[in-house]
């Protein structure tokens, strides 16, 4: 082998080998199966060359396409609906269940316990043709996006799982609180709106739509008759409310998929100036989710009203939120819920 050949065929392997560490990142970077498909056709695009890709994923029978990412130089999108598989190449794949390429288009099949999508390239003509190279980068980069993609579709399926166990406990909940303290349907959808404008990971977003759910699990032991006395409570009755956030906790804490939101639920009456319940947290030691939580919550309270409150006008629960910026509630957070109710009113209509 000659000097310049060996050193075009390193420098191949250099590229394959940056592009396999490049894809193991972004695949354990992400618990979306919608945004990973969409970055790892983006990726994939770049270490390709190509102009066009598409990462199809395929329904059981394999005549239709669920969700596919397609990226080219003017489009990045997410088609999330069936759509009936018509490509010649792409049925030609699920026939087969092998590669192919030929000139300027290049095609993998997604292979796991069965044939689960496809990936389709494209290459300007002006630009080098695929060679078997390329085949064998491709392929090493779908063995990768196989089990990824494998193991976010079990993860969705789990989070279905729990989700619907955890919508029917908060269903019996809701039957057994006084009708004054349930959050309206919105109020789950202000708290997450509230953690995407602070730039919270889905980690931290899953564990707070579940502690949003169930923050107030432990009222369901509270007499009614204190939760719904509109008069001001005594201090014994108060000393009963402020331990809900504990027993909600104690309600819970078997259940190993919702610890990361337990600190949530059980810090969710904390303030930001330390003279909240139960541990009187202050600051940074409360938790972030616990922080949102309370805006969101005090928001509901004002313009939805409670037993011991009257409604008030959005317009003026937004200039309570902003009083107590900095005492009652972190800034920050104040800041994000001021920029949601700029960005749309929708966030904020609860009724």
């Amino acid at each position: 082998m000659s000097i310049k050949n060996y050193s075009i065929l390193m420098k191949k392997y250099k590229t394959a080998f940056a592009a396999m560490h490049a894809v193991y990142r972004l695949i354990n970077s992400t618990f979306d199966l919608k945004n990973l498909l969409l970055r790892l056709a983006r990726l994939t695009s770049q270490i390709m060359s190509v102009d066009y890709c598409s990462i199809a994923l395929l329904d059981p029978i394999k005549k239709y396409s669920y969700l596919r990412a397609v990226v080219t130089p003017r489009k990045r999108c997410v088609i999330n609906k069936r759509i009936s598989i018509t490509n010649r190449l792409e049925l030609k794949i699920i026939r087969s269940g092998s590669a192919t390429y030929n000139g300027n288009i290049i095609g993998i099949p997604l292979i796991g316990e069965d044939l689960m999508g496809i990936i389709i390239m494209r290459r300007s003509k002006k630009t080098e043709p695929f060679e078997q190279f390329d085949q064998e980068i491709l392929l090493n980069i779908s063995s990768q996006a196989i089990m990824a993609i494998r193991n976010l579709q079990l993860y969705e399926e789990q989070q279905r799982t729990i989700m619907g166990s955890i919508k029917s406990l908060v269903t019996l909940l809701d039957i057994r609180s006084a009708r004054g303290y349930t959050h309206t349907s919105n109020f789950l959808r202000l708290v997450l709106s509230l953690a995407r404008e602070m730039h919270l990971g889905e980690e931290e977003i899953c564990s707070l739509e579940y502690a949003t759910l169930l923050h107030d699990a432990g009222k369901i032991n509270i007499p009614s008759e204190i939760l719904a006395k509109p008069e001001k409570l005594t201090c014994q009755e108060f000393n009963i409310i402020k331990d809900h956030p504990l027993k909600g906790v104690e309600i819970i804490k078997h259940l190993q998929v919702l610890r990361p939101a337990l600190p949530i639920i059980m810090h969710h009456h904390e303030k930001y100036d330390g003279t909240g319940y139960p541990s009187g947290l202050k600051k940074g030691q409360i938790p972030i989710g616990a922080r949102i939580m309370a805006v969101a919550d005090a928001f509901e309270a004002m313009v939805y009203g409670r037993p011991y409150r009257e409604r008030i006008s959005i317009k003026e629960a937004i200039g309570e939120i902003e009083k107590y910026k900095g005492t009652q509630f972190d800034p920050e957070v104040v800041d994000s819920f001021l920029r949601l109710a700029k960005k749309s009113k929708k966030y904020l209509q609860l009724k």
